[in-house]
């Protein structure tokens, strides 16, 4: 993968954004400008041929441009996603399927451990088989102060749990059985797990708990030969943001990082690649790999 390859459009490089909201959980198509998912840009060299993933929050922002740069690498891919992001979830489906993979698409909502095992049930029944369970579907929520203590809610608190923290446990614990010798979890941490912000209370939390279920779990799966890592994304424009966060905050989005702008999921979706590809990591378990525009992840 050369830089040239690899590069997201410059428009889509912008060190600010027109202040905008959305609902949660936000669709891809109402963002401006468009995020950058490496549509025109990634280019495959076969590192995943033959293998099968699923990638949760696939539908868009990070899973989507994981799912076309996992899908020109050689991979079929399944995508799990809320039924209300339906429209995402076709788009991405589409975009796959381009890139000459099989794609297969699961409405779940997977704070329900039940849907979690439904989900990779479907997958595994969808593309023959599983090497790959990318565990990147997250929630957060900034407005009216709702991840500081004051303002905690029961009802988001248990949503960002449970999509956070509980789900990667239940979705590698159904996958396991399908999982041999050279497969692969990469789970979604963020740079809240190391430079927590004072209104992620609850969302930094989860993140700090996934580096520790990860550098756990290489350690359990590791003697089976299934290698367990992470990513840890600095702020990155997708649906999440607009969805979550008020409008003053969305245009002031990633302003704080070294780069002095907010990242793509292009520029986020090689990381995966190299820790899902055994020509690139046959050697790496345990690790958190960061893409945050110059923050620090240790």
């Amino acid at each position: 993968m050369t830089e040239s390859d690899q590069s997201p459009s410059s428009d889509a490089q912008n060190t600010n954004f027109p202040p905008q909201e959305q609902q949660p959980p936000g669709l891809t198509s109402r963002m401006d400008p468009p995020p950058d998912h490496g549509e025109e840009s990634y280019v495959g060299h076969g590192l995943l041929a033959g293998r099968r993933a699923l990638i949760t929050g696939g539908d868009s922002g990070i899973g989507r441009a994981v799912a076309i740069a996992f899908a020109r690498e050689g991979a079929d891919v399944a995508i799990c996603y809320l039924p209300q992001e339906q429209p995402d979830a076709d788009a991405t489906a589409a975009l796959i399927e381009q890139a000459g993979a099989r794609a297969v698409t699961i409405a779940e909502d997977l704070t329900d451990v039940e849907a979690c095992r439904r989900a990779v049930a479907a997958a595994v029944d969808g593309l023959g088989g599983l090497d790959i369970l990318v565990n990147n579907a997250g929630f957060h929520f900034t407005k009216d102060q709702s991840g500081t203590l004051e303002g905690l809610e029961p009802e988001l608190v248990d949503r960002v749990l449970h999509t956070n923290l509980a789900a990667p446990l239940w979705l590698a614990q159904a996958a396991l059985p399908h999982l041999g010798k050279g497969s692969v979890i990469i789970n979604t941490s963020s740079i809240q797990a190391y430079e927590p912000s004072g209104h992620l209370l609850d969302y930094a939390a989860t993140k700090a708990a996934v580096n520790s279920i990860t550098v756990n779990l290489a350690e359990q799966l590791g003697p089976k030969g299934i290698r367990v890592n992470a990513v840890a994304p600095g702020p990155i424009w997708t649906p999440l943001q607009p969805a979550t966060r008020t409008a003053e905050e969305v245009a002031n989005f990633g302003a704080d990082s070294p780069l002095g702008r907010a990242g793509q999921p292009a520029e986020v979706a090689p990381a995966y690649v190299f820790l899902a590809s055994e020509a690139t990591a046959s050697y790496v378990s345990g690790s958190i790999l960061g893409v945050t525009g110059g923050k620090a992840t240790f």
